[in-house]
């Protein structure tokens, strides 16, 4: 094991120190909201890592289909917790303010994620890959002439991956009209990844060993019985960490935004995914820098996908656990703008990528839309300045200009659009309905 993984794997386990002292010996209780924030968030984070790692290195032993189920929900665990945890109380709160309430941030921890995978994902590792040092012996990126047209490109062995995103994003048009996320949204967000996992299964998917980098290309060279051991620790640990530290850390920023004028809800949904996320985003940027861009890429695309279908459609899952019997996890109107608009952003993302190219000007576009969607709600949420619109009326303005765009892109490029549902439908046909092989006549 060379030392900068080894830097690796002590740096993120340091960060969970803090946090873990604190916890085990009841040092925490003394803290002030913000110093607790901050330990259980960079607690969060490192453990983030760490399971990430673990994920990974975790592929080379088990069969495929279990990678498979089991790493695409490890891959939106740090999120759900905090999700999780709002939902649970929704339903333990039921009929009460802090139910409602919970619901509310629920909701907002999920479109914040999403969001911020977009729009600061997608068009951040996008331009990164683009423009990094030498992006030029990159075979994915592409020189063109004209103001910033310079492209990456995408592998088109994700087009089911998209084809199902594209499905999960217009059905996430409907999810607001029930005023809550019910038993429908379930069978049709959870089944949709459940077909999603049946046809990659059923496939003509590679199933050569994938190939990674850093870390979990390191912990893959110890030999069994260590290896399996060292994972089932890396997922122990880290588990353990993110448990015990998101209750804390997702109150504790309630409690900071009531202390300096900004709504909870502001605080879960943009600041609590940063931990979470960050991971993600930092283990796409190595394999960017790795020159394994289309690896990357092909990262962040299952990983919306999994948050679109798996995390949103298990909430109600566990606000019926915590209620005691079937409920719809409820939300109010301002909720119901926020999924919309989360919605519109990945139809948005979508139309930029339907030709599997993503140029420097589209990431550019689509990173100032989410910032200054963000700042323009920000101002109006702290009265810095007066717009003539409410923040529900902001939220809807950008749903409908999403919505614009995307469809323009859409028009213009319909015949990338039809060759990519097209592709995918005869995937999904020959996934799900294999063709019988003909018998020899004697």
């Amino acid at each position: 094991m060379n030392w900068k993984v080894l830097f690796a794997l002590v740096v993120a386990t340091a960060l969970t120190l803090p946090w873990l002292g604190g916890w085990a010996f009841g040092a925490m209780h003394g803290l002030s909201t913000l110093a607790t924030v901050g330990i259980s968030g960079i607690g969060i984070l490192g453990a983030s890592f760490l399971l990430t790692w673990g994920a990974e290195t975790a592929e080379k032993d088990v069969p495929r289909a279990f990678a498979i189920a089991v790493l695409a929900v490890l891959a939106v665990a740090p999120e759900y917790a905090v999700d999780a945890l709002y939902a649970w109380n929704a339903g333990q709160f039921a009929g009460t303010e802090r139910g409602i309430e919970a619901g509310n941030l629920a909701v907002a921890n999920m479109t914040g994620a999403n969001r911020i995978l977009i729009g600061v994902g997608w068009a951040g590792i996008a331009l990164f890959t683009i423009l990094r040092a030498g992006a030029a012996t990159d075979v994915a990126v592409e020189k063109r002439d004209g103001f910033l047209a310079d492209v990456v490109t995408i592998d088109r062995d994700i087009t089911v991956e998209v084809a199902f995103l594209l499905a999960a994003t217009v059905w996430a048009f409907a999810v607001p009209l029930g005023g809550g996320i019910d038993i429908l949204d379930v069978v049709m967000l959870v089944g949709l990844y459940v077909l999603y996992l049946a046809v990659i299964l059923r496939g003509d998917a590679d199933d050569g060993d994938e190939e990674h980098v850093g870390v979990p290309a390191a912990l893959q060279q110890i030999p069994n019985p260590f290896r399996a051991l060292t994972v089932i620790g890396l997922f122990a640990f880290s588990g353990l960490i993110i448990f015990t530290a998101v209750e804390p850390f997702a109150h504790g920023l309630e409690g900071l935004g009531t202390s300096m004028g900004i709504p909870s809800f502001f605080m879960i949904q943009w600041i609590a995914p940063l931990a979470s996320e960050s991971p993600e985003l930092v283990v796409v940027a190595v394999l960017v820098m790795k020159a394994r861009s289309t690896a990357g890429f092909n990262a962040l695309v299952s990983s919306k996908l999994n948050q679109w279908t798996l995390l949103i459609g298990t909430l109600a899952i566990v606000h019926s656990v915590a209620l005691g019997e079937y409920g719809a996890l409820m939300f109010d109107q301002k909720q119901s703008a926020e999924i919309w608009l989360t919605a519109a952003q990945s139809l948005f993302a979508l139309s930029l990528i339907v030709n599997f190219e993503f140029s420097i000007r589209e990431a550019v576009a689509l990173f100032v839309l989410f910032v200054s969607q963000v700042a323009a709600e920000y101002l109006i949420i702290r009265d810095l300045v007066a717009l003539p619109v409410t923040s529900y009326e902001l939220l809807l303005a950008f749903t409908g200009l999403y919505i614009v765009l995307s469809t323009l892109l859409f028009v213009s490029r319909r015949d990338a659009f039809v060759q990519l549902l097209m592709e995918a439908r005869e995937t999904v046909s020959g996934a799900v309905s294999p063709e019988v092989q003909p018998q020899s006549a004697d």
